[in-house]
């Protein structure tokens, strides 16, 4: 018999299934953006493949009417967990007029859209850091019972940016949640000539605050540290910093060949604690999960994909003019 550990957070039999269901959306769309690409209709894709669950996971846990997220460019779960949806990804990813990140000026994956508090980030990596923890301050400073979310890598967090803004965030017991996807490659180099300690979270003493190392491969006990990083944060106990360990399952993006450096069948170990598999086989063995619910999902999960690229091939790009809106005055 499976135990339900779902029912020990407080976790709905519906709460889990959406959780699925949004792990699975990343996912197709993540399937539907290389294959446009492979087809030379979009010129790049950074993928989520293998982080679905540690993103969706953290997204379930926090607040998503109210709270901060300050995403980094893998993390597809978590915008359209926090709002976005298959048509705005596709609009940015052809880079047209209506996309809401940029209008089509920013690379894809570099994520923003005010109404669902995502702020956007830019190509200098772990500069989102500082930004979160200034959010954090604001709403320190007038009282709000919010949290700000910030992801990056690994690699990410050797730069200044993670150093200066978590140790701000400390020193200020800001309701900061700090988290790292570590998928062991900071593009080609791996973790072990990036990083002398274990552990990224080990680094959290050196700031005063909570770490902690998670699987990434298991949305439920992410959602947990999550949510406990969160009420300590709004009791005023400051930031957390943590580690969601997981495998890039594809190449760090399309202008990549991973096969340049990983050794041969890693991948293929790495695909067998896929979160997608086994949090499905999870829902399956509790009854959770039917056959029957999984292939109405996917179809209208792939229909919802359909439409949302045909529209998005066919939407006009925005006027030459327009190239310097929003950068100036205007």
């Amino acid at each position: 018999m499976v135990e339900n550990r779902h029912q020990s957070l407080e976790l709905s039999d519906q709460d889990v299934l959406d959780m699925y269901e949004m792990m699975l959306l990343a996912r197709k769309v993540d399937e539907r953006l290389w294959l446009l690409n492979r087809s030379g209709k979009i010129p790049f894709v950074v993928s989520c493949q293998g982080q679905e669950g540690a993103q969706v996971g953290a997204a379930f846990a926090l607040d998503r009417e109210r709270d901060y997220i300050l995403p980094y460019y893998r993390d597809l779960g978590v915008v359209l967990a926090f709002g976005m949806t298959a048509k705005d990804l596709m609009l940015a990813n052809f880079a047209k007029a209506e996309d809401p990140n940029s209008g089509g000026r920013q690379m894809p994956n570099h994520f923003g859209q005010k109404k669902n508090r995502i702020v956007t980030n830019s190509s200098p990596v772990t500069t989102q850091v500082p930004h979160a923890v200034g959010i954090a301050l604001a709403a320190k400073m007038e009282k709000k019972d919010i949290v700000t979310f910030v992801t990056f890598g690994e690699g990410s967090s050797n730069q200044g940016d993670f150093h200066e803004g978590a140790n701000f965030a400390a020193v200020h017991k800001l309701p900061v949640i700090l988290m790292c996807e570590n998928n062991k490659y900071a593009i080609s180099v791996p973790y072990d000539k990036q990083v002398a300690c274990e552990n990224i979270s080990d680094r959290a003493i050196g700031y005063g605050m909570p770490g902690f190392t998670v699987d990434g491969n298991d949305p439920l006990e992410v959602y947990r540290v999550v949510k406990e990083a969160r009420e300590r944060g709004l009791r005023g106990e400051g930031p957390t910093l943590i580690e969601a360990v997981t495998c890039r399952l594809t190449a760090h993006s399309s202008d990549d060949d991973d096969r340049a450096y990983r050794k041969e069948g890693e991948v293929e170990e790495g695909k067998k604690s896929d979160s997608l598999i086994t949090f499905k086989e999870y829902l399956q063995q509790l009854g959770i999960l039917t056959e029957e619910k999984e292939k109405e999902m996917l179809s209208k999960m792939m229909q919802l994909i359909d439409e949302a690229t045909e529209y998005a091939e066919n939407a006009p790009f925005a006027e030459p003019e327009h190239a310097l809106k929003y950068v100036y005055e205007e």
